[in-house]
């Protein structure tokens, strides 16, 4: 897994959905992560049946948020925070279908250890810079990323305030996925592919 990892925002689904359509039509990105906060669990289930349909489509992975019942009930992976469940619970309910784990591990590496040896199939750091995502987090610098990739063969995703503009040293720090949110989707749906494409070429990924 190497490249761009895309987190679905909260714009009404509408908008939403044909800004994702756009996104995976270039088939650029390694993963999609469905986060949607304030969407009740009905309309969630909605979401999540039309968006797997998409990824099938385009031969994209595609995994839940913090979620590992959803996960499991679309046989999808999940990605956990630190408080979001246990990695043994997933690898259970998930890894005899081969799904991708994910763990939250903001700056531990020892958090980040424990959790790929109970299973994660990947591990995710940050915030690396200020994100209006979750202000609250803090940011931890690129310096975590440059260690982790010192220490551990999974891939390591860098998430926080990532931009085509400030990516780079963090790609060459050792990140093998960035996950991104606005830099992507919070564009106008016109501009998308010409982004996707900037971040393609960061991780010398040639277009399809």
């Amino acid at each position: 897994m190497r490249g761009l990892y895309l987190i679905t925002n909260d714009d009404p689904f509408p908008i939403l959905f044909e800004k994702l359509k756009v996104a995976l039509a270039t088939q650029q990105i390694a993963i999609l992560q469905y986060r949607r906060k304030k969407v009740e669990f009905e309309q969630q289930l909605e979401e999540i049946e039309k968006i797997k349909n998409l990824c099938e489509q385009y031969e994209t992975p595609f995994v839940i948020n913090d979620n590992l019942a959803l996960a499991a009930k679309f046989s999808l992976g999940v990605h956990l925070g630190q408080g979001d469940g246990e990695i043994a619970d997933a690898v259970q309910q998930l890894q005899k279908h081969k799904k991708i784990i994910g763990r939250t591990c903001k700056n531990s590496l020892d958090f980040a250890k424990t959790a790929i040896a109970e299973g994660a199939t990947y591990v995710a750091f940050g915030a690396i810079y200020a994100t209006a995502t979750k202000p609250e987090a803090g940011s931890f610098g690129i310096e975590v990323v440059r260690q982790a990739r010192k220490i551990f063969d999974v891939p390591i995703c860098a998430i926080g305030g990532l931009t085509v503009e400030n990516a780079q040293p963090v790609i060459d720090a050792g990140a093998d996925l960035c996950a991104v949110i606005s830099d992507i989707l919070g564009r106008e749906i016109q501009d998308i592919p010409a982004r996707i494409y900037a971040w393609a070429k960061l991780f010398h990924i040639e277009e399809k």
